[in-house]
């Protein structure tokens, strides 16, 4: 099993979980995070440390959220989709974002 970000991140991309990464398995889109589900080592180190409560184990996705997990993998081998490995800002008005649903047409691949 790997770890996921769930569609909370959208729009938000707060990088606390990518501090506390022992494997690098982030991976920064323009307004998303995404785990690279073959670098993943589901320590789960990066849930509690994730601001908008955004990051799952594979089995643990809420409902209607499971479509990320094949989402995450797309995502992560995406040419301009690049590792992320250390923190950095989260996007200006992501606090606004933070909690609202039905994000996923805000993704921007």
């Amino acid at each position: 099993m790997t770890h996921v970000v769930s569609e909370n991140c959208i729009r938000c991309k707060y990088t606390d979980c990518v501090d506390v990464c022992p494997v690098d398995c982030f991976i920064e889109g323009p307004n998303f995070l995404t785990i690279d589900p073959d670098e993943c080592i589901d320590c789960a180190v990066c849930i509690p440390e994730c601001p908008a409560n955004a990051i799952y184990a594979e089995e643990d996705l809420p409902p209607g959220q499971e479509h990320m997990i094949a989402l995450n993998a797309e995502l992560a081998k995406l040419p301009g989709w690049k590792p992320l490995t250390k923190r950095k800002a989260s996007l200006p008005d992501a606090d606004e974002w933070n909690g609202k649903d039905g994000k996923l047409a805000e993704l921007i691949r």
